[in-house]
């Protein structure tokens, strides 16, 4: 009995691919199976496949596999294009607005920004 509830624990414990998967779920989705994750809202649920409707406007269907909730919370490491030029930079969010959907960004750099959640990715 002991060992069934230790057994029981642990497999609690194993971070499970997908946690959230449901339509209307903010999760973080592998573009194009690459190796960043990005923000956006899962748009429907079939089988084992799930569509995102990524926070920049862009859409994809992936696997469950390659989407897991959204966790960037104060402190998170993102990469972010600074003023939305096309090169990516490092940085940490130090703020998040109310609804969630802006970012205040502190650059590795020193630079500063506030940028929408479509901006930024995660490795």
């Amino acid at each position: 009995m002991k060992l069934t509830a230790i057994c029981l624990a642990m497999l609690l414990l194993v971070p499970t691919p997908v946690m959230a998967q449901d339509p209307g779920d903010w999760v973080l989705g592998r573009w194009q199976g690459g190796q960043y994750w990005f923000p956006g809202v899962v748009q429907s649920r079939s089988g084992k496949n799930v569509t995102i409707i990524y926070d920049d406007g862009t859409r994809e269907t992936l696997s469950t596999d390659r989407v897991r909730p959204y966790n960037w919370t104060l402190g998170s490491r993102v990469e972010c294009r600074w003023a939305g030029g096309s090169d990516w930079y490092g940085g940490k969010i130090t703020g998040i607005s109310k609804d969630g959907t802006q970012l205040d960004i502190h650059y590795d750099d020193g630079d500063r920004e506030r940028i929408a959640t479509g901006g930024c990715r995660s490795s």
